[in-house]
């Protein structure tokens, strides 16, 4: 019981209190019309890609390769000194007739929540999407299938909350808590029937293992077991990129490699010595693995006439916090690592040599899953938030913080927008699974505005509105100083001319006039 709570701990843990995000008033949330969903999508009114939260620990989210402003945008400040008619942007005679947003292209799509998904069974600990189909794996038991945003069937796994899913062909693979990996295929006659095609490791390899002694290696607490099966849970599984072999991460501290077509365990690795919490498969037989011992390890797949190894061949990071997730980009050049203190670490690939490339820092607790595509990669936390970055050379942008989840982010997919965009940019559809028993689906471009370019417009804009108040105050200052002055010079005039005595032109005395002078006194 202790082991399992250490590794829950070293994993970011379900634990996750909500953190205010800043700026999130920046992020402009927009309405999106996508026909093919049809009335089914909703949006929940009280969720967005944007807060009106503003007090945050992070006045910048920004990776280690980018600017650190000093300065700190804070929308609670409102020019209440000035008066609203004159303070505003939209009045001529402000000395803002621009918005902040004046400088951004209308046109540019704009990271938003297309709708949710929820169905009250259980936590999500695991999606993937192929083309217009969903899958989502969580602690019911149940793996559910959602066509368009609609729910199109679902199969049982019997036992083990279902802790990863991946897809090759017409074969679906899923990791469970029980440290089994059971396999489905799609039923030809009916697309919306699963059938069970088998476990890995099979009952068959399980006998036929059993009867060599040699089979059985030492685990944990002087326990033997088959070295095919694994004696914990599975918590991540990734399809090699020829799709010819299944890799699977256990909490039993190793990774084991499976042949897709006969299903056979064909190694057995100890990669770690703690929990291995993720493994992603790349280009050119490269393997990583992420564990709660603090390590990120490099493995090549070597293949000599029958036999496949993998060899360790570098130890990208050793630190004292558990590892947490894995991504790799399309092409294979550049590496993520998500850790349980919010930091994702990357590396980056040049002629055959991975080398730090630096950090990204967006999140207030454990990273807990990552994913890549083209230019872009995301970042779900126990923060409840979703960061999505953009590499454009050797700096990372946050693009946008998407918020709406009451619980900590588990898993994420992504999938190419097949639909058409009218500038030309590169949209994606990302399928977000929380501890909150829900799926939300955003829409999210590459081109969308620069986070930190919109909070620097804001930054200047407060500051001109800030310096033109000081300057109105000033003005008004010296003006009743002026007028002040003025009246008393007029006082003072005035009650002189009264107190002299009046001598008419014609040089006739007016006792009138000094009795009623001396009456005033």
């Amino acid at each position: 019981m202790l082991g399992f709570a250490m590794r829950d701990i070293k994993e970011g843990g379900p634990d996750g209190g909500g953190a205010p995000m800043l700026y999130a008033n920046t992020a402009r949330t927009t309405s999106m019309s996508r026909s093919k969903f049809g009335a089914v999508l909703h949006s929940d009114p009280n969720i967005s890609s944007s807060t009106n939260n503003v007090d945050d620990d992070f006045p910048m989210r920004n990776s280690s390769a980018s600017l650190n402003l000093s300065a700190c945008y804070d929308p609670s400040r409102m020019s209440g000194e000035g008066s609203p008619m004159t303070m505003s942007p939209w009045n001529q005679t402000s000395p803002f007739p621009k918005s902040a947003w004046a400088d951004f292209d209308e046109n540019v799509s704009q990271n938003a929540l297309i709708g949710s998904l929820v169905r009250e069974e259980g936590h999500i600990y695991s999606l993937a999407a192929s083309g217009d189909l969903l899958y989502t794996g969580s602690d019911s038991k149940n793996i559910r299938v959602w066509k368009n945003l609609k729910e199109f069937s679902g199969f049982k796994g019997n036992s083990g909350l279902v802790k990863a899913i991946i897809l090759s062909g017409e074969k679906i693979f899923t990791g469970h808590q029980d440290g089994k990996i059971r396999v489905w295929k799609v039923s030809p006659k009916n697309p919306s029937v699963h059938k069970r095609a088998g476990t890995l490791p099979s009952l068959m390899d399980i006998f036929k293992s059993s009867i060599k002694p040699s089979n059985y290696v030492e685990v944990r607490r002087r326990r033997t077991a088959l070295w095919i099966k694994h004696t914990d849970a599975v918590s991540c599984l990734s399809l090699s990129e020829d799709k010819q072999f299944l890799y699977s991460a256990s909490w039993d501290r190793t990774i084991k490699v499976w042949k897709i077509d006969n299903s056979k365990c064909i190694e057995s690795i100890n990669a770690h010595d703690d929990a291995v919490n993720s493994v992603v498969a790349s280009a050119e037989g490269l393997v990583y693995t992420g564990s709660a011992d603090g390590t990120v390890k490099v493995w090549k797949r070597e293949v000599n006439g029958k036999v496949t190894k993998h060899s360790l061949t570098q130890k990208l990071l050793e630190q004292e916090c558990a590892v947490t997730a894995l991504a790799v980009n399309a092409s294979g050049s550049v590496m993520y690592c998500g850790s349980s203190d919010g930091i994702v670490n990357f590396w980056e690939r040049f002629e055959k040599k991975l080398s730090h490339g630096g950090v990204l820092r967006g999140h207030k607790l454990a990273v807990l899953c990552l994913a890549a595509a083209g230019s872009l990669v995301l970042s779900g936390s126990a923060d409840k938030t979703i960061c999505v970055w953009r590499k454009d050379g050797v700096i990372h942008t946050c693009l946008s913080v998407l918020t709406g989840h009451n619980g900590p982010v588990k898993c994420l997919a992504i999938e190419e927008d097949r639909e058409p965009s009218n500038n030309g940019d590169q949209r994606w559809i990302v399928y977000s699974g929380s501890l909150d028993k829900s799926v939300k689906v955003w829409c999210i471009s590459s081109l969308a505005p620069d986070l930190n370019l919109m909070v620097m417009r804001q930054q200047q804009q407060q500051q001109q509105q800030q310096q033109y108040q000081f300057q109105f105050q000033q003005q008004q200052s010296l003006n009743q100083n002026h007028n002040h002055n003025q009246n008393h010079d007029h006082d003072h005039d005035h009650n002189h001319n009264q107190d002299a005595d009046s001598v008419p032109s014609d040089g006739s005395f007016s006792s009138t006039g000094r009795v009623s002078m001396t009456k005033k006194h």
